[in-house]
């Protein structure tokens, strides 16, 4: 009996050692990731997470919930919204063992005195398991709020992460940036402490280069429709939400999906064109990664197989 009990107690030891999961997979396999998300603004960002959730190259250790405010459909509880529908896909794709987090239903004010959210407490808790030679990866699918935040109460974490930021407007040829974009907008306080904070790994998925990514209704039809779970509640959205800033295509035929972009390029980097460039002359001078370029067929096709696998 007593050499049972041993047995065990090796074999429980080296179980949490090696930081086993209930899905079989050790912590440390794949691509380190925290998702933030102001996932209730957009058509999109659902179909990124559903993406990401899917996604093998990934360690997806947290969704966090962002707010948003500058949209005419924004209500005094977005990040509450965002939170519900993050918990919601993890629970139609079996995976609520994924912590979601909820973010600041603010954005970080002048005086930079925010109380620490959820999110941003999990983001530092994070960023410590990890070191500069294993970063932590941060993908931001809307403002930059939760991750301000965290940097501005623990700058020791900045050594400790890599932040992938879906935002603004880009010109390659002349590096001319264009702030007055929606993600950027809803905090512009802390996308210009991203940039401004020397030593943060910073890449950009600008609007300028996602906006290629564009999906058709009749594909999406095609793959989901009809098809109970994750795929009707994709379906729903892209049907069910009111595009309010532009008026073009009022049947939804076409749907950017920007966020995917980021989703796709940081899982396979041989689909994006990642250059060099200094920031924005009125920001601290410093070098970020811009990509310029991304494979959108490619893409799609990654997407799709993805989601194709996990609703047969």
């Amino acid at each position: 009996m007593r050499h049972f009990v041993w047995l065990l107690y090796i074999w429980m030891s080296v179980y949490y050692l090696t930081g086993c999961t209930n899905h079989g997979t050790a912590v440390d396999e794949g691509i380190p990731l925290i998702i933030d998300a102001d996932t209730a603004n957009e058509v999109d960002d659902l179909f990124a997470l559903a993406s990401a959730i899917l996604e093998p190259r990934f360690n997806l250790l947290g969704i966090t919930a962002a707010q948003f405010h500058t949209s005419p459909l924004a209500s005094d509880t977005t990040v509450l919204e965002s939170h519900r529908i993050n918990r919601e896909l993890l629970a139609l794709m079996d995976r609520e063992d994924i912590p979601a987090l909820i973010g600041s239903n603010q954005p970080i004010s002048a005086d930079q005195q925010e109380e620490l959210s959820q999110a941003a407490q999990f983001i530092i808790d994070q960023a410590h398991r990890h070191s500069p030679e294993q970063k932590l990866h941060i993908i931001i699918l809307g403002p930059c709020t939760n991750i301000a935040a965290a940097i501005l109460h623990d700058p020791s974490i900045i050594s400790h992460i890599s932040v992938h930021y879906l935002g603004f407007w880009h010109e390659p040829e002349t590096n001319v940036y264009d702030l007055k974009e929606f993600n950027s907008g809803n905090d512009t306080l802390a996308v210009n402490l991203l940039l401004n904070t020397e030593g943060l790994e910073l890449d950009v998925m600008t609007a300028t280069t996602s906006q290629h990514l564009v999906f058709e209704k009749k594909i999406v039809d095609q793959h989901l429709k009809g098809q109970q779970g994750l795929g009707e509640y994709l379906v729903n959205r892209w049907d069910n939400y009111n595009r309010w800033w532009t008026r073009k295509d009022p049947e939804k035929r076409e749907w950017i999906m920007w966020d995917v972009a980021i989703v796709e390029a940081l899982a396979r980097p041989h689909l994006s064109t990642v250059e060099t460039f200094t920031t924005p002359p009125e920001n601290t001078k410093r070098y970020i990664g811009i990509h310029t370029n991304i494979e959108v067929e490619e893409m799609e096709k990654v997407f799709w197989d993805k989601l194709d696998e996990f609703i047969k």
